[in-house]
């Protein structure tokens, strides 16, 4: 199902011009409009699904079983790739500005492309009690584990 008012929705539906790079009955991957770097591509379910919160596990294996391939012909593509991010953003404070699930896959060249992530290093705020009070608290709600 399709949102009416959803951008990728609308791009699934051929109402905003998009460059496909792939597409099947479950899956459409185009370029991002930014292009953040050459050959940024999405990577997006044809269902309407808002964020991983809301993805079951098989339209997620589905998903993100086409994540190599696509991975491997933008590597193809372009010898001057050193290597790619793949990243899934999910709610506006992890930066997912568009509200349908989608993967970015992001080429990238050098270490001064104008893209960067940064992970804080928080080690010496954790020690092995700590880690496994955070762990405790995440197995509590793990509720079944998916077999493909």
């Amino acid at each position: 199902m399709l949102d009416e008012n959803c951008v990728f929705c609308k791009i699934i539906r051929g109402e905003i011009p998009s460059v496909t790079v792939f597409e099947d009955e479950h899956v459409k991957a185009f370029l991002d409009i930014s292009q953040t770097t050459p050959g940024h591509t999405l990577l997006v379910p044809k269902d309407h699904i808002t964020d991983v919160f809301h993805l079951d596990s098989e339209t997620a294996a589905k998903l993100f079983s086409y994540v190599p391939m696509l991975a491997q012909a933008i590597l193809a593509s372009n010898t001057a790739i050193k290597g790619m991010n793949i990243i899934n953003n999910n709610g506006a404070v992890a930066y997912q500005s568009v509200h349908h699930v989608h993967i970015h896959l992001i080429p990238r060249y050098s270490a001064q492309d104008d893209f960067s992530i940064h992970f804080g290093d928080h080690t010496k705020m954790y020690d092995a009690a700590k880690l496994n009070a955070v762990a405790d608290k995440i197995r509590t709600h793990v509720t079944e584990v998916p077999h493909a």
